[in-house]
């Protein structure tokens, strides 16, 4: 059997009891950085082989794994925070072993995007996640042009290398919307900042980025919704 397990995204006792008892009863454990996951596991006692499951090597760990598989042994796969294949590997993996008949399940856990979405204060009910946009200026613009007349909410990872870059593309790009930027979830110093995209640039460039940030951009025209108008009341 292959288990996704979706991990902690920064307060490690958010793991759920299942994640535990399939990563302590597996085979063998697939991480994104075999550190980060070694130091997942020496915390919760668990000891276990691991093996590098990574962007790089997808191919050539996914051979691996399908092999293990196809010889009745059980695989977990962990990033290292969040739920695999969400903008981490995973999905390639998937349509291998459904490809391959071979059993694959998942166990639910933390998501980052789902987390900064419902804390953004913006419309939760409808919105697209749209992952980490390109490195580039000209790219990432015609990234978001794409959303630029969509009504639902639009939810972005950007690394702390670029923050301020997206912040300024999506003004030009999409107006000054409200928007919401999320960092260090479930951790210490765990920040929501909401605002509009021009005040959020402006709290950017006069603080230090650092970790992975989720940008959190009301659709147009829906800034402020009520789920309830979108129901049908006929009779």
């Amino acid at each position: 059997m292959l288990y996704l397990v979706a991990t902690p995204i920064g307060n490690l006792d958010d793991i759920t009891l299942r994640a535990l008892e399939i990563l302590r009863s597996v085979d063998i454990i697939a991480s994104e950085d075999t550190r980060k996951t070694g130091i997942l596991l020496k915390h919760f006692d668990i000891s276990k082989p691991q093996m590098a499951f990574h962007a790089f090597n997808e191919q050539r760990a996914g051979d691996r794994i399908e092999n293990l598989l196809r010889q009745g042994q059980s695989v977990a796969v962990v990033t290292d925070a969040g739920t695999p294949g969400i903008s981490d590997p995973g999905y390639t993996l998937v349509r291998r072993a459904i490809d391959a008949g071979l059993e694959v399940t998942m166990l639910p856990g933390p998501t980052a995007c789902i987390m900064a979405v419902v804390l953004s204060g913006l419309p939760t009910h409808s919105f697209t996640f749209r992952g980490f946009p390109p490195r580039k200026t000209v790219g990432r613009r015609k990234f978001m042009e794409i959303d630029k007349d969509s009504p639902h909410t639009l939810v972005f990872y950007e690394s702390p290398y670029r923050i301020t870059s997206f912040l300024s593309d999506a003004l030009e790009v999409l107006g000054d919307r409200s928007a919401a930027i999320a960092n260090d979830l479930t951790k210490m110093f765990e920040k929501v900042e909401r605002g509009t995209l021009s005040s959020l640039l402006t709290t950017m460039n006069e603080e230090k980025a650092r970790g992975e940030y989720i940008i959190v951009i009301a659709g147009k025209g829906r800034e402020i919704e009520d789920h309830n108008d979108e129901e049908d009341t006929s009779d």
